[in-house]
């Protein structure tokens, strides 16, 4: 079934090749789908991972080619094993808590942050064809990925309070406000594409858009607004540039997570690329088609996934570009671009997409 979910779909694989074995081996069958739903969990933690090393060089290495520099090159032919040796060292760096801490919300912070962005993943539809249909294919996959999306602001929050800084902790509000205002655009921007899909299920959102690049959402003139709004909304949701005020330098000492070192400050850098990842991932399965190929029935059989990963490492590049051109906004641009721009914008949207949907 088109659209299952990466997980569903590992998950069923994986039972059915090991219940050939239950019968031989008198392995009981709940035993035998634990094991699957650990193995799976694994391996797309895996796959994360190395998505986000990649997305850390090729980021440098965009950064170096816009700012006319080289970008790594010590470690490994073009430094391609710089940022593996980057991650190494933050796994054996000692970790260093501030005397006053509150070192349980110090801790959690980190953890809290970085499982939110994982969450969103679960709901990722994929195209796959020979696997029945996963409960992780629901039809309220939007409004799961929105919820948690909002939990990792927790997750900053306790890490600005608990490190009893008054730079992480202002960081950390920044972050908090600047979440609440860009949600509420992003929301309606969302629900455009669920109006006209007639479904909040990210699968069925992705097969309302088979049949070619004609049929994609950002094809259809109303949803430009829309799709320019989640681009914009995404990008200050994951406090990219010009929107990273949370984790400003200049202003903050790097805000939030100033106060860390080690593994927990590398579960905040993991999570940003992990993050920016499920934007792209999301925003092409919302305007660009999803996992459809853009050739329609003329495709030469090019499984859906690759689609799907091109799409998102587009948008992926294209965030990239625009954090290595543009400055960072000051506060009050920020706040007044959110709520006096983006949330009109996307109300009009909303009329507008109605408004064409029902002389459709």
């Amino acid at each position: 079934m088109n659209g299952q979910s990466l997980l569903g779909y590992l998950a069923d694989s994986l039972r059915g090749w090991a219940l050939g074995f239950t019968g031989a081996w008198g392995i009981p069958p709940i035993v035998v789908g634990m094991v699957g739903w650990i193995v799976t969990c694994v391996a797309v933690l895996t796959l994360i991972l190395l998505s986000a090393l990649v997305g850390i060089y090729l980021e440098r290495k965009i950064a170096g080619y816009i700012q006319s520099r080289l970008g790594p090159m010590v470690v490994g032919p073009k430094g391609i094993f710089q940022t593996a040796m980057d991650a190494l060292k933050l796994l054996t760096k000692e970790d260093i808590v501030p005397v006053d801490a509150d070192r349980i919300l110090h801790t959690l912070g980190p953890v809290i942050f970085f499982m939110a962005g994982l969450m969103v993943f679960i709901v990722i539809p994929w195209d796959f064809d020979t696997i029945p249909a996963s409960a992780l294919d629901t039809n309220i996959g939007l409004l799961y990925l929105v919820a948690v999306s909002s939990l990792g602001v927790i997750g900053l929050v306790m890490a600005g309070w608990g490190s009893n800084n008054k730079w992480s902790l202002l960081g950390a509000l920044r972050s908090a406000a600047q979440s609440i205002s860009y949600e509420i655009p992003m929301l309606l921007s969302i629900l455009c594409v669920v109006m006209c899909a007639g479904s909040m299920s990210l699968a069925e959102i992705s097969r309302a858009q088979a049949g070619g690049v004609g049929h994609w959402y950002i094809a259809q003139w109303y949803l430009w607004v829309p799709a320019i709004i989640y681009l914009v909304t995404a990008t200050a949701e994951v406090n990219r540039t010009p929107f990273d005020l949370p984790d400003a330098e200049s202003e903050l000492v790097a805000g939030y997570h100033t106060e860390y070192s080690g593994m927990k400050f590398a579960l905040f850098f993991l999570a940003e690329y992990m993050n920016v990842l499920a934007v792209g991932l999301v925003g092409a399965t919302l305007f660009l088609g999803g996992y459809n190929s853009p050739l329609g029935p003329a495709d030469p059989g090019i499984p859906g996934v690759i689609w799907l990963l091109i799409k998102a490492w587009a948008i992926i590049c294209f965030l990239m570009w625009v954090r290595w051109t543009l400055p960072r906004l000051r506060i009050d641009q920020l706040m007044a671009f959110g709520w006096k721009l983006l949330i009109p914008a996307g109300f009009v949207s909303i009329f507008v997409t109605a408004g064409m949907i029902l002389v459709r």
